[in-house]
């Protein structure tokens, strides 16, 4: 599913170079459910972003179903991005002003799915996540748990077969975060590949594994290094 081969991305300005993620190489394949950890500032939302195809590496190769996507173009990365990732965020991102039904139907209308199709999908994403009852709610007539099985709700709706969450317990607790990692669970128990950022180490042992990311790769801290885990800043000449 997921293949990189001294995947980098350094950030440049003019006088500074920030190296986020340093020649990762890692091997995700279809089904799983991997959990992403590691210190803020260790390069989890680059490594995150990288694989959702929201960023470009500097240097080497990333391959998504067999494909290398390094160097396709942005209409190419949007059209595999929007067919096959679906993303799910700490913040939500609902709109507020309109219904939990028209927030999951934002990203189908985008594809250009006709109107019956869409009323199939978003049924049973809300199905799916235990919300049909609450298809006419707005999102600040629920709960934080409710929402945030809407926003899982409209990221499963496109059917991706690679599911990314940042985050998604950050803003709940202890209950509902239970209760949307149970329903992640049951997301990846029918096909579909996740991809999971957390501090929260509980959760991250209820993944299939756990992968551990420190200044920019993907090893295990020195037990002699005691310095927090930041990306490295360059000053340029």
């Amino acid at each position: 599913m997921i293949k990189m081969n001294n995947v980098s991305k350094v950030f440049r300005t003019r006088l500074i170079e920030t190296h986020a993620l340093r020649e990762i190489n890692i091997d995700i394949k279809e089904g799983e459910f991997v959990s992403i950890t590691g210190p803020s500032g260790s390069g989890k939302t680059t490594f995150l972003n990288l694989t959702g195809l929201l960023e470009n590496s500097s240097s080497g190769d990333y391959y998504l179903d067999g494909i290398n996507v390094s160097g396709l173009n942005d209409d190419a990365l949007s059209e595999i991005r929007n067919e096959k990732i679906g993303f799910i965020f700490q913040s939500f991102n609902l709109l507020s002003d309109i219904t939990v039904f028209d927030n999951v139907d934002v990203p189908l209308r985008y594809r250009g799915f006709n109107r019956a199709e869409r009323k199939k999908r978003i049924e049973e994403a809300l199905e799916i996540v235990g919300l049909s009852s609450r298809a006419n709610h707005y999102p600040t007539q629920l709960s934080g748990g409710q929402q945030q099985r809407v926003a899982i709700a409209r990221a499963i709706a496109g059917k991706p077969r690679l599911l990314l969450a940042d985050e998604p317990t950050g803003n709940l607790d202890s209950t509902m975060a239970r209760q949307v990692m149970n329903l992640l669970e049951s997301i990846n128990e029918k096909g579909t590949t996740i991809i999971m950022v957390t501090h929260d180490s509980a959760l991250a042992e209820r993944a299939h594994r756990e992968i551990q990311i420190f200044d920019g790769q993907v090893n295990l801290p020195s037990q002699n290094d005691e310095q927090s885990s930041v990306v490295e800043e360059v000053a340029l000449s």
